[in-house]
């Protein structure tokens, strides 16, 4: 069986654009949302996403927990912010090759943003029964594709409820 190599999912949110984008942009802060990041370290003190920011994303599922190295390969304020993984290791970002990339799109609808966020599967060069191998192992079962849609959509949810919930501070 194929691999679906992309996932995504959108979600509407009573917030302007640059805002939504301010939050999203800052690696910092995924782990406010994410199910699995814990948040990020950004190489070299950079504050403001740019193409060729790098950073190192901390991340846990279960008892697993890995980093990941990133680089912006998108910073548009307000329309599209994303970044390739192209490092993995437990405490250190040490094997390298293609990994994944994320993409964030943000688009002004009637009564806010519809934010899209994607999840395209970089491993191209991998067989397809290794991949779905490693897959169900690092998964309990599941394809990275089919695991990234539930990821996906509880970033998403979680996003919404803290741009529009009571306590909302842009960072």
């Amino acid at each position: 069986m194929p691999r679906t190599l992309a996932v995504s999912d959108c979600i509407v949110i009573q917030a302007a654009p640059a805002a939504i984008y301010a939050q999203v942009s800052n690696p910092a802060l995924m782990g406010r949302w994410s199910p699995e990041n814990l948040g990020a370290t950004v190489r070299g003190g950079d504050r403001d996403a740019h193409v060729g920011m790098v950073f190192d994303g901390h991340n846990r599922r279960g008892p697993l927990r890995w980093t990941t190295r990133c680089t912006v390969t998108a910073a548009v304020p307000g329309q599209r912010f994303a970044f390739r993984v192209h490092a993995i290791g437990r405490r250190r970002p040490v094997l390298r090759g293609r990994i994944a990339t994320w993409e964030y799109r943000f688009e002004p609808v009637d009564g806010g943003t519809r934010v899209t966020e994607t999840w395209r599967d970089d491993r191209r060069a991998w067989p397809d029964v290794l991949a779905h191998t490693v897959d169900r192992l690092m998964t309990r079962g599941h394809t990275f594709a089919d695991f990234q849609r539930g990821n996906i959509r509880r970033t998403l949810r979680n996003l919404k409820d803290a741009m529009e919930g009571p306590h909302h501070r842009p960072s």
